[in-house]
């Protein structure tokens, strides 16, 4: 069976096709998603890709949020299908309020790209299963907004549930509460994150080693995490 990974494109999505490809590399069958649809073309599971979206102006994915194919995402995201934000992805994720919180300018004020340091806290989502709690892995950061802010009663539900999925290590880029990365939700199938598994999933084209980007291919579990949970439920 071809598991189906559905990834929405929105109008100043980036990385859309970069997470097809990722989805492939797992071994799966990316299919194309349209904002502006109400199709999900029975896909098994949805990335919402990284990169910008219309109306971050206002707040980064507020007005991606509200976009028809939003409707039939999030319907399906209650009904249990995997689904990945990554990057805006995460940010539109957290305004269509299936992940708590918010996402704020970056504390320093500037973008920043670099090879980041995770660990992972949380092995048992959809997305993250082919990991062992506390892992660390590299996986490539770029933002300007992904700064995660939270109260205090709802930052120690994330902790006391388990449902912060990754954590900043060694320097927190962007002043993100507790140093979180990533969320799940209860269930686990829903999982967001700023940075960018889909850039570490082949051999010469993600980051390995202090000095070099060189084959680094820590992102590749999430996808194929995704496939396996899809197939457990065949």
């Amino acid at each position: 069976m071809a598991v189906r990974i559905g990834v929405v494109t929105f109008p100043g999505s980036l990385d859309d096709r970069d997470a097809q490809r990722a989805v492939r590399l797992a071994g799966g069958e990316p299919v194309a998603l349209w904002h502006g649809d109400h199709d999900l073309q029975g896909v098994d599971a949805i990335v919402l890709p990284g990169g910008f979206s219309y109306g971050d102006y206002l707040r980064c994915g507020a007005i991606a949020a509200h976009a028809p194919i939003m409707s039939e995402v999030i319907d399906a995201a209650n009904a249990g299908m995997p689904v990945l934000g990554i990057c805006n992805g995460f940010q539109i994720l957290v305004e269509a309020q299936l992940l708590p919180g918010g996402l704020i300018r970056n504390d320093h004020g500037d973008f920043i790209c670099r090879d980041q340091r995770l660990r992972v806290e949380n092995a048992s989502t959809a997305w993250t299963s082919a990991f062992e709690e506390g892992d660390e892995i590299v996986i490539p950061l770029k933002n300007g907004e992904g700064g995660y802010i939270a109260t205090d009663e709802t930052l120690d539900r994330l902790e006391g549930e388990g449902l912060v999925a990754f954590r900043y290590l060694d320097v927190n880029p962007n002043g993100s509460l507790r140093d979180i990365a990533g969320l799940t939700n209860e269930r686990g199938n829903v999982v967001g994150l700023m940075p960018h598994p889909e850039h570490a999933t082949e051999p010469g084209f993600g980051p390995d080693m202090p000095d070099a980007m060189r084959s680094g291919v820590d992102g590749l579990k999430f996808f194929q995490s995704a496939i396996d949970a899809v197939l457990a439920r065949v």
